[in-house]
């Protein structure tokens, strides 16, 4: 559960930096920077062998070496990447040697490397793991203000639309033969592509804008909050200058222990006498970046878990009582022989057009969705057909409009009172298009 926010107050970075006041991290072990200093040590011995062997005169820990991002997220993709880039020679990349001789010597090597593997392996999955819980939970925190009927499960269909388009798209990038650093520079713009659909609930646009006339449940505060989460200088900055440093340290950490590896399999055979030195060095690496990042993210997680900002609509309700999640149906009282008809226009292919009817007094009514395309060309999608109550919905085929018609035209003697609703849910990735082209036509990039 979230920390008390005393009445729900604006959530500024003054207000949560007195929230993290409550709650230092210990800093990371100076052998940290030892052991980095360590392997850049080696890494620039090794450059000199490398290049006694006719390599060209460019560096490879330059040519290796990543710039630390600022965002916290940001980091951990990049953690990640390392790590598979890590992996990928350890499993992929060794050294022929380490494979065809047989001995004491090449032994003890191939059972180091193997450790070092099946230590990577789990922390990747640990901070994999780390990441889905958080998004996760910020995920059921939103959908908790959601309207608990068809739109929010619109809004819940459309995010997991779009998460299994988006795993597509890397399923695709993979392959076709990219490169690791290809794979995580895609899942990083997908990441900014998330955090602006969150931003979308807080400034109500995109798929929310639809629902956010209907949230009386959630709090202007997280509304502000969201609507700011990309902000350069925002309250999440906050966050970032507390927290940001450690993990700045063990993303350099993790990305020389990439570097190394890579240095000493280029120049493994030559430099063969100092193998137990390197392997004891890796060892002694990869330990203690597991054991500090377990402790940093065990650490944030659960100052996350405790965040003003992570909190559900039952805790809002109770902080602001009087308020609550609206349920709005307009109601049409159609006349007999007549029927009743909605326009609803798309703006492009995957909008959701959705609905949910009833008709008063157990009787039914006759019902049907046309589509047509913006050069007016009609598609029937719905049949006619009687309904009492009918809930459903189509995705776009493209841009023009849905006319849905409720038809009382059979009846000459009962007029038909239907409550209805109707919606148009963007897509959730063409929100990042649209964000950015607000964006341009204002103060410029927020991340």
């Amino acid at each position: 559960m979230a920390a008390p926010t005393a009445n729900l107050v604006p959530i500024t970075r003054a207000f949560l930096s007195k929230f993290y006041d409550q709650h230092p991290f210990e800093p990371i072990s100076e052998d940290v920077k030892k052991v980095q200093a360590r392997l850049q040590g080696l890494v620039d011995e090794l450059e000199v062998e490398w290049r006694k062997q006719g390599a060209d005169d460019m560096s490879l820990a330059s040519s290796l070496t990543i710039t630390v991002p600022h965002k916290i997220d940001e980091n951990l993709w990049r953690h990640r990447e390392q790590i598979e880039e890590a992996l990928d020679l350890l499993k992929n990349k060794k050294p022929a040697a380490l494979d065809k001789a047989d001995t004491p010597a090449t032994k003890s090597g191939k059972e180091a490397v193997e450790k070092v593997v099946a230590e990577l392996e789990d922390i990747l999955g640990v901070i994999s793991q780390f990441q889905k819980n958080t998004a996760d939970k910020v995920a059921k925190m939103v959908a908790s203000f959601m309207p608990q009927d068809f739109r929010g499960t619109l809004i819940q269909m459309q995010r997991e639309r779009s998460e299994t388009k988006r795993q597509l798209e890397v399923d695709e990038l993979v392959k076709g033969g990219a490169s690791i650093s290809e794979k995580y520079q895609l899942l990083w713009r997908q990441q900014m592509e998330r955090r602006k659909t969150l931003a979308a609930l807080g400034n109500a646009t995109g798929m929310f804008r639809v629902l956010v006339t209907y949230l009386a449940g959630v709090p202007q505060v997280l509304l502000d909050f969201v609507r700011q989460i990309n902000d350069h200088n925002g309250p999440m900055e906050e966050q970032r200058e507390r927290y940001g440093p450690p993990l700045y340290e063990l993303t350099s950490f993790v990305n020389h222990i990439r570097m190394f590896v890579a240095a000493w399999w280029s120049v493994h055979d030559s430099t063969a006498g100092r193998s137990s030195e390197f392997e004891a060095v890796l060892q002694e690496a990869t330990s203690l970046y597991i054991s500090e990042t377990k402790r940093f993210l065990c650490f944030i997680g659960n100052v996350f878990d405790k965040s003003p900002f992570l909190i559900e609509a039952s805790e809002a309700l109770a902080l602001e009582p009087g308020k609550d999640v609206k349920d709005e149906f307009q109601e049409r009282t159609i006349a007999r022989g007549e029927a009743f008809e909605v326009t609803l226009a798309t703006e492009g292919e995957g909008t959701m057009i959705a609905w949910d009817f009833s008709v008063d007094g157990r009787r039914d009514v006759g019902f049907s969705v046309d589509y047509a395309d913006e050069n007016k060309v009609k598609m029937p999608m719905l049949p006619y057909t009687r309904y009492e109550s009918h809930q459903g919905h189509f995705f776009s085929l493209g841009a023009g409009s849905y006319t849905l018609k409720w038809d009382n035209s059979y009846s000459m003697i009962y007029s038909k009172v239907v409550k209805y609703k109707t919606e148009v849910v963007p897509p959730a990735e063409s929100i990042a298009a649209s964000d950015d082209s607000i964006a341009q036509k204002g103060k410029g990039d927020a991340s």
